[in-house]
């Protein structure tokens, strides 16, 4: 399956100049650990500024149907009223997280550290997805899977451990998502779960852990990784949280605004976490004019305003170990590069290949189909920049949002339109891009 069930396809044509202030949707890691942790805590957790994405939404039903209760208040607020950790109750029916690996590893971790069983289920795209990375460390803790498709893959019940053990673990690949799980699972283990990390990933759930009151430290590992301990059985606190803008999704009207000659775009309260600005150094490297101001932090994670203007962008090579920081960016990053004048070789992309979709593969053809040169050579990318996109192709979106708006974003300023096959998948994560996009001058129809 490679198409929703009412394909919305969309064509995005050259436009004047990109110009205006917006507010991207709050970011989505935070808000999938701001309902997780606050179904965790005891009392009342308030969120503000929460992506009301389908990602998301289907979490918060998630933590409704494990016994927390989550209510929306208004727009982009909601308070959740925790069970405690290791409170979970059965759920009455599968927990099903449409398309969002985040949500579904991170209460497969929740989950593994309570005695009961959950069936875990999503839409097509997440049902070909491995899970067994996930699943490897939750076993070693006391958790079950009891049925299961092909490696771990969903849909499959996993039954929590009644007495979860405390382990030390070194991750295989720098993931956030493995790493989370092991520390949501170790919350009720008694002792001290540690988790070892090669090359650091996002520490989004160790800096909210804090807020919320976990014992928990990081220290320096080796030249780029990280040890995380975490002291088993707290009491976590309801908080409030602050949710700043996605990075991830202020990513597309950055590089709109970088590559339609004459832009100037402001975005508010973008998180610029360290861990989750690998994209912003890059374009900076390419000669991106990108400004930070009123800079301010919540909940350990620091936000600022950007404004972003038209630039002429060159070719970089972009090393491996910079890939945690912006796995999710490198699609639109290969727009950019598309745009740049020069070669731009992006270096060790193989965590792009258990995506939503295999999404190295599906960027090279996004760019092939309209007429840019690009290559995959094992899990490098190398795009040939030439200073502009012929355009003229449809771009086939295998269900995944975000070669949907990358696509779409190459439509801005390529010589002959560009057409995706379809957008519906694009409210996963930012439900209003197409009309925030028109805001700012795009032309999409």
């Amino acid at each position: 399956m490679t198409h929703s069930d009412k394909p919305a396809p969309l064509t995005s044509r050259s436009s004047g100049p990109l110009t205006g202030k917006v507010r991207v949707p709050g970011d989505k890691s935070i808000s999938h650990r701001a309902l997780i942790l606050g179904a965790l805590a005891v009392g009342e957790t308030r969120i503000t500024g929460l992506l009301e994405g389908e990602d998301v939404l289907n979490t918060a039903r998630s933590m409704q149907a494990l016994g927390a209760k989550v209510e929306r208040t208004g727009n982009f607020a909601w308070t959740v009223q925790g069970v405690g950790v290791g409170g979970f109750a059965q759920p009455r029916a599968p927990l099903d997280f449409g398309n969002s690996g985040t949500g579904c590893r991170l209460v497969m971790g929740a989950v593994a550290g309570c005695p009961i069983s959950a069936d875990f289920d999503g839409d097509a795209s997440l049902r070909s997805r491995p899970m067994r990375r996930i699943l490897d460390p939750l076993e070693k803790m006391g958790a079950k899977v009891v049925s299961g498709g092909e490696g771990g893959r969903l849909p499959l019940t996993l039954q929590g451990a009644r007495d979860p053990l405390p382990i030390t673990y070194q991750t295989p690949v720098a993931s956030a998502q493995i790493k989370s799980a092991v520390l949501l699972a170790g919350l009720a283990a008694p002792g001290t779960t540690t988790v070892i990390e090669n090359e650091a990933s996002r520490d989004h759930t160790e800096l909210m852990l804090k807020h919320f009151g976990a014992d928990i430290t990081a220290v320096a590992e080796g030249a780029h990784g990280r040890r995380i301990t975490l002291v088993g059985q707290p009491e976590l606190h309801g908080a409030d949280v602050i949710v700043p803008a996605d990075p991830s999704s202020a990513a597309f009207p950055v590089v709109a605004a970088l590559i339609v000659e004459g832009s100037d775009v402001v975005l508010s309260d973008v998180m610029t976490n360290p861990l989750r600005t690998g994209l912003l150094t890059t374009l900076r490297e390419m000669g991106a004019s990108i400004e930070e101001s009123e800079v301010r932090g919540d909940a350990g994670e620091p936000m600022a305003r950007l404004r972003v203007r038209a630039s002429k962008l060159r070719g970089v090579e972009v090393p491996p170990e910079r890939a945690p920081s912006m796995i999710d960016e490198y699609l639109v990053l290969a727009v950019a590069a598309a745009f740049a004048e020069g070669p731009t070789i992006m270096r060790g992309l193989q965590e792009l290949r258990v995506k939503e979709s295999d999404r190295l593969e599906a960027t090279a053809a996004m760019l092939r189909v309209n007429g840019v040169k690009v290559e995959v050579s094992g899990d490098d990318l190398i795009v040939e920049g030439r200073g502009h996109v012929p355009g003229g192709g449809t771009v086939a979106t295998h269900m995944d949002h975000r070669i949907a708006m990358s696509a779409l974003v190459m439509g801005c300023a390529s010589d002959q339109p560009v057409t995706v096959d379809d957008t519906a998948f694009i409210a996963t994560s930012f439900p209003d891009f197409i009309p925030m996009m028109r805001s700012l001058g795009a032309d999409f129809s």
